[in-house]
């Protein structure tokens, strides 16, 4: 048997993405939302353990189905966390290789940020938006992700990812998708989204 999932630490305090999100907010989706996936995942691991120790015939459908929800809430939320950064830090537009890509598929950051915000914005149900790169054809595309584990694009390489879900931002801005999602250009980490495609492009 092998080991275990972990609640990974923030790269930065609570309290430094206000004002675009508050200290409660982050506080409240990592420790309660993002645990919560992670004890999740943990639990039904320990559960097909015990199976196979005692040749229990489970139902393996919904015990993967239930795997694959969990894993992907703290995978994608791992990614979220490191692809944000403090106010004043974060932001803008980014350059290097990611931002001549991001123009050459794009046109501009304008309508790669749009297309972007569209896709966080209207992913059915809950669901995050994810910036990907496609190794076949050498180019950066948008993913909509409905819960952790639909519409995934097979093996394609995450560059950054948005929480749509609405435990992301009810706190702070109610049932205001939109205006959440604008919030978050201000503190997006352009590095670590740079350094996530020169790993991949080496």
């Amino acid at each position: 048997m092998g080991g275990f999932y972990t609640l990974p630490e923030l790269p930065y305090n609570y309290g430094d993405l206000a004002p675009y999100i508050s200290e409660e907010q982050l506080r409240i989706h990592h420790q309660k939302h993002h645990q919560a996936y992670v004890t999740g995942a943990n639990d039904l691991l320990k559960r097909l353990d015990e199976a196979r120790k005692t040749d229990e015939k489970i139902d393996v459908k919904s015990l993967l189905k239930a795997l694959s929800f969990n894993i992907g809430g703290h995978v994608l939320h791992s990614l979220y966390w490191r692809n944000l950064a403090p106010a004043g830090k974060g932001g803008g537009k980014p350059g290097g290789r990611l931002g001549d890509l991001l123009e050459k598929e794009f046109g501009g950051f304008d309508r790669f940020k749009w297309e972007f915000t569209q896709a966080a914005l209207t992913v059915e149900g809950s669901g995050w938006a994810a910036l990907t790169y496609c190794g076949l054809t050498d180019r950066p595309l948008i993913m909509q992700i409905e819960k952790h584990n639909l519409n995934i694009y097979p093996m394609f390489r995450i560059l950054m990812v948005v929480d749509s879900f609405e435990h992301a931002y009810y706190i702070d801005y109610k049932n205001d998708r939109a205006k959440y999602l604008e919030s978050l250009w201000n503190i997006i980490n352009w590095d670590e989204v740079g350094r996530r495609l020169e790993e991949l492009l080496r």
